[in-house]
């Protein structure tokens, strides 16, 4: 057995106990962290396939905000888990119905699998360039697709404001900021002086 071959099961392997290990732990920090070690394990296995771009992205943005976001989330909330388990018994059987019927179309799926004939060829016949996968990726975004890379990052940063004028709420019972009147305000008037007595309070 070759070392990448060992290194595919391995990281299979922990990819696969992680997903499980998250849902059945029963403390949600646990979760996340097991969580966490499922997208490393996904990250090693782009790296195999040579995809190393989609492997950094992956650990920097699942592992580094999402699931550092999750993490302290359900640090920092007070949230009563046992009672939000108290009534997931009722929905058992519905859930282990679903179960079932997912083995079964994955056992359909797997069972008429078929390699195409030229498949293993066509693999090998790939010209291997000099250029690197994350450099071509990068050529291929900023060139060819420049103007729908840009149009994309526009919407999605009409998105995130949109998100925010639609839950920014003024309520009289908060205290806000008002930027203006700090940068107005007379030195003068906003501080006094005292001239305080050694031995004497204010």
């Amino acid at each position: 057995m070759t070392v990448a071959a060992l290194a595919f099961y391995l990281f299979a392997i922990c990819a696969v106990l992680g997903g499980l290990f998250t849902v059945i732990s029963r403390n949600p920090v646990h979760s996340v962290l097991w969580l966490i070690l499922t997208f490393l394990s996904a990250a090693g296995l782009f790296v195999l396939m040579g995809a190393e771009f989609v492997a950094m992205l992956l650990i920097i943005v699942y592992v580094g905000a999402v699931a550092v976001l999750f993490l302290f989330v359900v640090m920092m909330l007070d949230v009563d888990f046992a009672e939000l388990r108290a009534g997931m018994s009722q929905y058992m059987p519905l859930a282990l119905l679903i179960g079932v019927v997912i083995l079964m179309q994955f056992g359909m799926a797997f069972g008429v699998w078929e390699s195409a004939e030229g498949a293993q060829a066509a693999r090998g016949a790939v010209a291997p360039t000099d250029v690197e996968n994350t450099a071509a990726l990068g050529a291929l975004l900023y060139d060819k697709y420049f103007l729908l890379f840009q149009l994309s990052g526009l919407i999605l940063l009409v998105a995130m404001i949109g998100a925010i004028v639609l839950t920014l709420r003024h309520r009289k019972d908060v205290k806000r900021q008002n930027v203006l009147e700090q940068m107005w305000r007379d030195p003068a008037e906003a501080m006094e002086l005292k001239n305080v007595k050694p031995g004497q309070g204010l």
